[in-house]
């Protein structure tokens, strides 16, 4: 169990893994945020944590687990490790945030909620596109009824990489390609808006020479009337609208990406007046009133900040355990739609 924490002192925080998700994203939020001190990180990238991060130690995955000093944990390594990492940080006695996908099987994720809520411990997945500027708006419209009655949305992450790279993410490997990564994103915000489906339709695609992955992935989710279309293409020079909903009063188009990432890589953070905001030229419009729509703020930081008020004054977790299943439900139902060749209805749980 973790020691002691001094009453008013931050909470610290343990990072395994220190790739893109680990450096560009949780190093940067958590120091922007009071309530928690980044503490340790676990990596073979030490020269790196050692610049970045002066006076963090560095150690192994095994020597954070063990530590009591440490209060959360957050399991930034490859997707197939994140489920069994979680597991051992709460036996340990640890708060944990888990990298999306939080699982590769919706029952282990379960399992995983069940630990948490039996150790009395927070257990979180960074799904930070819940609070990309560009979904809050298309939130805020639906919530407004400014579309009227919605007969679909369309949901692209495209990008122009033609050429196969070697690392794990783009690997034939569990939890490898572009569905479980991109993927996780789109099929998340989805549930979010809309629930789970009732059913699932899938083309999943190897395009590029040598990819071993998935790089191509086309989703149909169904809500009776409403039809749901989850796209990524990894050769795609210029890319398609962020989103396009077609409802009966009006249509919404956005392009370009939330710029938060880009952001934190530039070194701006959380709590400067730009950051989350776009310029005026990114922001969405309506196309039958043709009114600009200015995109709300994206609000990364707001993670960590909800995570801090759940462990130190029992308010609710930013992601629960039991959503972020439900996006790796979603995941299994399309690899099983790509296997099959057909649609695969998703019932409600018992």
């Amino acid at each position: 169990m973790t020691s002691a924490r001094v009453p008013g002192s931050p909470l610290r925080v343990g990072l395994l893994g220190y790739g893109l998700s680990g450096s560009r994203f949780h190093g940067p939020l958590i120091a922007a945020e009071p309530a928690f001190t980044l503490a340790a990180v676990a990596s073979s990238r030490t020269d790196a944590v050692a610049r970045d991060w002066p006076g963090v130690r560095t150690g192994t995955v095994e020597s954070l687990l063990a530590d009591p000093d440490l209060d959360v944990l957050v399991v930034c390594t490859p997707n197939e490790s994140h489920a069994s990492l979680a597991g051992q940080a709460l036996r340990s006695g640890k708060h944990v945030v888990v990298e999306k996908p939080f699982a590769l099987d919706a029952d282990e994720a379960l399992r995983l909620d069940a630990l948490a809520k039996e150790r009395g411990l927070c257990l979180t997945v960074f799904h930070n596109r819940r609070w990309d500027g560009d979904f809050l708006t298309v939130r805020q419209l639906l919530e407004q009824g400014r579309l009227g009655t919605l007969y679909s949305l369309e949901s692209h992450f495209d990008r122009f990489r033609p050429q196969v790279k070697d690392r794990w993410k783009e690997q034939d490997v569990p939890g490898g390609g572009t569905l479980w990564d991109l993927g996780s994103h789109l099929v998340d915000q989805a549930v979010q808006l809309f629930g789970l489906p009732e059913s699932v339709a899938a083309d999943l695609g190897r395009q590029r020479p040598g990819a071993q992955g998935t790089d191509w992935f086309h989703l149909v989710l169904r809500y009776g009337a409403l039809r749901v279309v989850l796209h990524s293409g990894s050769v795609v020079h210029a890319p398609w609208p962020r989103f396009v909903l077609q409802g009966d009063w009006d249509a919404y188009v956005k392009h370009a990406l939330d710029p938060q990432e880009g952001q934190l890589e530039a070194g701006l953070r959380p709590g400067h007046p730009d950051f989350g905001r776009e310029p005026v030229e990114r922001h969405g419009r309506l196309l039958a009133s043709g009114e600009t729509v200015a995109t709300v703020p994206g609000a990364y930081g707001q993670f960590y900040r909800q995570l801090g008020a759940a462990i130190l004054h029992g308010a609710p977790v930013p992601v629960t355990a039991l959503s972020a299943s439900e996006t790796v439900r979603v995941i299994q139902a399309a690899i099983q739609s790509d296997l099959e060749g057909r649609r695969i209805p998703l019932p409600p749980r018992d």
